[in-house]
């Protein structure tokens, strides 16, 4: 699904240069669930830029779905990332004044999707992630977890095969976390989502299959879950 190949980032910062990414490969197969780590400067978040079509590389190839995102024009990749991939960051991005039902309701209103229709899936949406009954409230009525939940709903209603999460749990207490985390692994186990999360908490990356530690826009270690209890369940903690 997602193949990097000797991608390399260059910014020029007022005429310093940062070299972001230094030759990466990575390579995620279609149902995974990885988590991204490595410390501030690492290279994680321009890693999610480029696989989440928000950037391009300086050199090397991406590949999403065997389209190279390199021949794209930005119509196409935006097209693409409407289409193909949900994304839910940490501060939850939604518009205040509107509701939850109405904030879900969004990425299918750029994709042309008809009133009627764009409200069934955007209320469907909403009850897979356990708030059915607060369609109609504003984010200033819902907790810092059911924000999430409904990012994670808006996030869901284009049907993707790929989730993008950056710092999904970041704002969010332990127990909260806890339940975040339970109805990623959810989706990917009973929907087969892919699913590529960015974090600096050790904890939630337990609850991946697959660890990628970025160092100095390098892969530092790749590994998978190695015993039966890794990932661990959410829902068992």
């Amino acid at each position: 699904m997602i193949e990097l190949r000797g991608v390399t980032k260059i910014y020029d910062l007022g005429g310093v240069t940062v070299n972001a990414l230094a030759g990466v490969d990575v390579r995620v197969e279609k149902g995974e669930f990885v988590a991204v780590m490595g410390p501030s400067g690492s290279g994680k978040s321009t890693f999610m830029s480029i696989v989440g079509l928000l950037d391009r590389p300086t050199a090397g190839s991406y590949e999403l779905n065997g389209v190279d995102a390199g021949k794209m024009s930005r119509d196409d990749m935006a097209e693409l990332r409407n289409r193909a991939l949900g994304f839910v960051f940490q501060g939850f991005n939604l518009l205040q004044r509107t509701s939850a039902v109405e904030n879900v309701e969004l990425p299918m209103t750029y994709a042309g999707v008809h009133t009627k229709e764009r409200r069934e899936r955007a209320l469907d949406a909403l009850a897979e992630v356990g708030l059915a009954e607060r369609a109609g409230h504003f984010p200033n009525q819902l907790s810092g977890g059911q924000q999430q939940r409904v990012a994670i709903a808006r996030a869901l209603v284009n049907k993707p095969n790929l989730i993008l999460a950056d710092e999904p749990t970041g704002n969010l207490d332990t127990r909260t976390s806890v339940e975040v985390m339970e109805l990623f692994q959810k989706l990917n186990a009973e929907r087969g989502i892919t699913l590529v999360i960015v974090t600096h908490e050790h904890d939630i990356s337990t609850y991946a299959k697959r660890r990628i530690f970025f160092r100095d826009g390098l892969i530092e270690s790749d590994e998978k879950a190695e015993s039966p209890t890794s990932p661990l369940k959410a829902d068992m903690r």
